[in-house]
């Protein structure tokens, strides 16, 4: 059997402790399958008292994750760490720097250093591997790099945040209210105690910004994905969507077009019949279109220390088997410069809730607003009469460009009669 693989693990939280127990309870497994052992070597955290529930003797302490990443006796440095800055960036600049393979679960890093950490790692001949950095336990990022290699990927979307969808869900399963669907999610430890990371959709646009660089072989680009979050939805609105046969998801979704990538994270809403309203709860999913291989779908456990954790040895155990492959898919000299399409180009369908006053003459304002913006409708629904008083009305709208629709509900929303700014929902078919 081969040499061992010596590991430095940086972060010894709950994903961390993880790694460290799989690889001791599972050792010889996973010697058997890699060809050679794996051991750890060297670990750091913040708090040398603590009881992380792992067994960590024998193994060298580093108060400092950076000097690890330098001087520990490794040949791979697992960050378990967080953040696009700070420690864990130059914890893992250092590892590549020094010839160690880095194995991360840090999608922030990623989506926001990729590139430049793909190139560093290329530089010195080490690779760097992330399958937990993008839905958990879902081995995404290997279908992607090697099962679907042979493929032009025409697009990727995904339920990429199992926070949002648990919300999502409940909401539609019981009728409540947003406000209190997160409450419940925060007691539950499904949500943190400030959740703004994962419902404003921050964290599915690190997300998607990595598979798109995958899926597409384009540099990394964060900044070019446009994000909403869910706080704006209303249990009304998930009540509506079923009545039209649609369910409410927060997707992250990335299309390739002759010039560019157009990467958005919002709400949408789907049929209820298509594979990724079937993902509910805290499940992650994943939709691919491949030109060979045609429609792709993956769907598991998006976070919790037991997939993470899993998908972290995956990667330790490729290295340790001698499998490398380019980080993004490509060697970083044959990505593309990132270049990332205006939301004003989406052509789609809508769904727009408005409040209005029941009142002679509304309906006929706003449809010759949407006229005037050549945005045709295809359903209307408005129950019941009550004078003077405010009503809900409901529109799905045929596919139209975003600017288009952004220019129609301006002109509803400069009706007299229309009380609240219109409720928005992008349809995807």
């Amino acid at each position: 059997m081969a040499e061992v693989l010596k590991i430095a693990v940086a972060g010894l939280g709950t994903v961390g402790a993880g790694v460290v127990s799989l690889l001791q309870k599972n050792g010889d497994l996973i010697a058997q399958r890699c060809g050679r052992h794996v051991t750890v070597t060297a670990v750091s955290a913040r708090d040398k008292a603590k009881d992380r529930g792992c067994d960590l003797t024998g193994m060298t302490w580093f108060d400092d994750a950076v000097t690890m990443a330098r001087e520990a006796d490794c040949d791979l440095f697992v960050e378990q760490i967080g953040g696009s800055e700070g420690i864990a960036k130059e914890a893992c600049e250092a590892a590549l720097s020094s010839g160690k393979h880095v194995v991360t679960a840090n999608k922030a890093l990623l989506a926001v250093h990729g590139t430049a950490l793909a190139r560093l790692a290329e530089e010195n001949g080490v690779s760097l591997n992330y399958e937990a950095a993008v839905a958990g336990g879902i081995p995404i990022i290997k279908a992607m790099r090697e099962g679907l290699a042979g493929n032009r990927i025409n697009s990727v979307q995904g339920i990429l945040n199992g926070t949002c969808n648990y919300i999502l869900t409940t909401m539609r399963e019981t009728g409540r209210a947003y406000a209190d669907v997160l409450a419940e999610a925060q007691a539950l430890g499904y949500a943190e105690a400030d959740p703004s990371f994962d419902v404003d959709g921050v964290d599915a646009a690190h997300k998607l910004a990595i598979l798109a660089a995958l899926a597409f072989g384009r540099e990394v680009d964060f900044d070019g994905v446009h994000i909403e979050g869910i706080s704006r939805i209303a249990a009304v609105d998930i009540q509506y969507a079923e009545e039209l046969g649609f369910r409410v998801k927060l997707l992250g979704m990335a299309e390739a077009h002759d010039d560019g990538v157009m990467q958005r994270v919002h709400p949408v809403l789907v049929k209820g019949d298509a594979p990724i309203a079937a993902v509910e709860g805290v499940f992650n999913g994943v939709v691919m279109e491949g030109d060979a291989v045609g429609t792709s779908v993956l769907e598991g456990r998006g976070a919790g220390a037991g997939p993470t954790a899993s998908a972290v040895v995956g990667d330790i155990m490729d290295i340790a088997a001698g499998r490398f492959v380019p980080v993004f898919g490509v060697p970083v000299s044959a990505l593309q410069p990132a270049a990332s399409l205006s939301m004003d180009r989406r052509f789609g369908a809508y769904y727009v809730r408005l409040r209005v006053i029941d009142k002679p003459g509304v309906i006929a304002g706003v449809t010759a607003a949407l006229r005037d913006e050549k945005v045709s409708m295809e359903s209307i629904i408005q129950r019941g009469r009550d004078p003077n008083e405010p009503v809900d009305v409901v529109l799905t709208l045929h596919e139209t460009t975003e600017a288009a629709m952004n220019r129609a509900l301006q002109r509803i929303m400069d009706l007299d009669a229309v009380i609240e700014p219109p409720h928005m929902i992008r349809i995807e078919r």
